[in-house]
């Protein structure tokens, strides 16, 4: 056999190309995971190519460097089978490696397939020699050298799919595996050329019509190399101008975010003032090119700061969240719904007429009226809607949101669950508020409230046994004002719980004062609102009153309506907890509410109400009766005190007698009126207190 022998130099350059070659395939996969669509292929046939051409030009280095004592040369055709070989392996490579994951099954079936690849441009490339006769292999190091392309196949892949990402740190295990793949690349190379035996006297048939090794080596590592660096030059300004594209979408992205955190807001997703105002003004110029009408409407939740205080504030906004999805859920095309802050929400909505913002107003309303679940509780929801249309109510976007907002108040005024459209009266009516809740605010103060004190009397009409408080703000310039007047506004800015304690305080200090008197079989009676009774420091404000004015706590009353009780167990502990202080509680309204019997089986109470409806309409009305009757007898077996108030003529008096009532209210014997005019109206007849004849029907607000 002949000997063979290397070039020394070659070999080195071999190796040198095999570790480029490696790096350019282990760059190149990360081009080909990250892009998409046909820039993917792209970078895959030019990383296939570069990859092909360096591990080609290394083997064919190897070849180059290997020298016999005869004249050597390569077949062009097979030389470039070879090549193709090459470069077919490394596609297969790149694409295997870009997939979304890589298992052990796959590195393994995706090894042997290269590894395949590989072994069959060394062995193609060998047999471009065409030696006559032919090379002699040894079969255990040609099997070697072919267990060595799997393995190599291997690692290249597990180290391609993990070395995938692109940075810095990368860059060093990137260039630290490609020093390891090319190793075993060159292992595997001169493993097959191990295994070739020459015979003496064979001849290479290429040497007289192929390539001819003189020089050939010098060109083809320098032409390889030159390709490989012009791989990685373009694959470097690639991942620049990717850096550059990521930062500029990231800043973008960055861009719009805060945009959209301008124009929106943060709990509700929904669009704030700022945008609202905008889309109010694009549809303003539209109408004004266009014609036709776009209605603003304000949108103001029935007692959600009753539902807030009750329940904390990350209930509340949940609640407003869900309000918000329902009212988007309402929106037709070019729609939109904005949140002004709190409870406040807008509706921007081009309409043709009038007729078209009630219907719309109606779908918000019934799309409120269902319950809400929160906390395992069920709650019901109303709103109060009011609208202005332009151009006839506003010319400006302020203008507009004021009239609605005057329209809203007008709605909620009328009962709320309403809309009301702007009509200009409204606007005196809405400055008339605003005075009206700055001079509340000093009501306390200035000591412009004050109770009057309506007696409760037993079933002859002339005993009394007790009074209920009712609230009266004596304005220094408006003269008396009504609860009805007030106490919704007083709801709405803040001021009724202050206000409450203070009727609380007062009733108990009469009481007291009367007690002082001899009149000490006397209840008072005092009506919660549905913030008071949802407060959890209420029992500590009636105990402190009680306390500070030496009352009994039996003497209290505390009427409540089902109303109130937005929250049914939250209204129940503070009940509960008066209840066990001594405090007497009544349900005022009784049989309005839409769950009363269930109410009545959960609370503590002492007293029964019946509604004034049912009282004024008895003498016409039979199925009031009945109802009447049936409220009295059901009370009775609960061992309920039953009170009719509203009692206005001898003939209610009569039935109510007959039915059973305890004890009756109303103007038949006297109205409400201050506590000094009480007195003066009373007798004692031994242990009786009665209304003296003449103050029957005094004259009182």
């Amino acid at each position: 056999m002949y000997d063979g022998s290397y070039h020394g130099w070659l070999v080195l350059l071999s190796f040198a190309i095999a570790v480029l070659a490696s790096y350019t395939a282990l760059d190149m996969a990360s081009n080909v995971s990250t892009a998409k669509g046909r820039s993917a292929w792209r970078w895959l046939a030019a990383g296939a190519c570069a990859m092909g051409i360096g591990i080609w030009s290394m083997h064919f280095t190897g070849m180059l460097a290997f020298s016999l004592p005869i004249p050597l040369g390569y077949d062009p055709a097979i030389t470039g089978a070879s090549l193709l070989i090459a470069i077919a392996s490394s596609a297969f490579a790149l694409w295997w490696v870009s997939r979304p994951s890589l298992s052990w099954r796959s590195v393994i079936g995706g090894a042997l397939v290269m590894g395949a690849g590989i072994s069959s441009m060394h062995y193609t490339g060998m047999a471009a020699m065409r030696m006559m006769p032919g090379i002699q292999f040894d079969h255990s190091l040609t099997a070697a050298s072919i267990g060595i392309a799997v393995l190599a196949s291997g690692a290249a892949l597990q180290l391609a799919f993990r070395l995938r990402a692109r940075s810095s740190r990368v860059k060093l295990w990137r260039a630290g595996a490609a020093v390891v793949m090319g190793s075993a690349i060159i292992g595997m190379h001169y493993t097959g050329m191990a295994a070739a035996e020459f015979p003496v006297g064979a001849v290479c048939g290429a040497a007289l019509d192929g390539f001819r090794t003189d020089g050939l080596a010098l060109s083809v590592a320098i032409g390889t190399v030159a390709v490989l660096v012009l791989a990685l030059t373009v694959s470097v300004f690639d991942l620049r101008l990717q850096t550059r594209a990521s930062a500029l979408a990231e800043s973008e992205a960055r861009a719009q975010e805060l945009a959209h955190l301008a124009t929106h807001d943060m709990l509700t997703g929904l669009p704030n003032r700022a945008a609202f105002e905008a889309r109010l003004n694009e549809s303003m110029a539209d109408i004004d090119l266009h014609g036709s009408h776009v209605a603003v409407m304000f949108i103001d939740l029935d007692g959600f700061k009753a539902v807030n205080d009750a329940l904390g504030h990350h209930a509340g906004d949940l609640l407003l969240i869900e309000v918000a999805r329902r009212m988007r859920k309402t929106l037709r095309r070019g729609d939109m719904v904005a949140r002004l802050g709190g409870d406040e929400f807008v509706m921007v909505v081009n309409i043709d007429r009038p007729a078209d913002a009630a219907e719309i107003a109606r779908g918000i309303l019934g799309s409120l009226d269902h319950r809400f679940e929160l906390q395992g509780l069920e709650l019901h929801l109303s709103a109060s809607v009011g609208i202005a249309v332009y151009p006839d109510d506003g010319k400006h976007p302020h203008e507009l949101l004021r009239a609605a907002d005057a329209a809203m108040y007008r709605a909620k005024s009328q009962g709320k669950n309403g809309y009301w459209f702007y009509d200009p009266s409204l606007e005196a009516n809405a400055r008339e508020l605003l005075q009206l809740a700055q001079d509340l605010r000093w009501a306390v103060q200035r000591n412009e409230l004050t109770l009057y004190y309506q007696p409760k009397l037993d079933v002859s009409g002339e005993t009394i046994v007790g009074v209920e408080a009712l609230l009266r703000w004596g304005h220094p310039t408006r003269g008396l004002i009504l609860p009805e007047r007030f106490i919704g506004l007083a709801e709405r800015v803040g001021l009724i719980l202050p206000i409450g304690e203070w009727v609380i305080d007062e009733a108990c200090r009469q009481i007291a004062n009367w007690r002082s008197m001899g009149l000490t079989d006397w209840t008072m009676a005092v009506n919660l609102s549905a913030i008071q009774i949802r407060h959890s420091a209420l029992p500590d404000i009636v105990y402190a009153a009680l306390e500070r004015h030496a009352v009994a706590p039996h003497c209290l009353v505390l009427e409540i309506t089902e109303s109130t009780m937005v929250d049914m167990d939250a209204s129940i502990q503070v009940i509960e907890r008066l209840h066990r202080m001594g405090v007497q509680i009544a349900i005022d309204d009784f049989g309005i509410g839409y769950s009363s019997l269930l109410n009545l089986k959960r609370l503590p109470v002492h007293e029964l109400k019946i509604d004034r409806g049912f009282v004024r309409e008895l003498e016409s009305r039979t199925s009031d009766e009945a109802i009447v009757s049936a409220i009295v007898a059901m009370g009775k077996t609960l061992n309920l005190r039953i009170v009719a108030e509203g009692v206005e003529t001898a003939e209610q008096h009569a039935l109510l007698s007959g039915i059973g009532c305890h004890s009756m209210q109303g103007f038949l014997f006297a109205q409400p009126m201050p506590a000094d005019r009480l007195v003066e109206s009373i007798e004692q007849d031994g242990a009786r207190v009665r209304l003296k004849r003449s103050g029957v029907n005094a004259s009182a607000v």
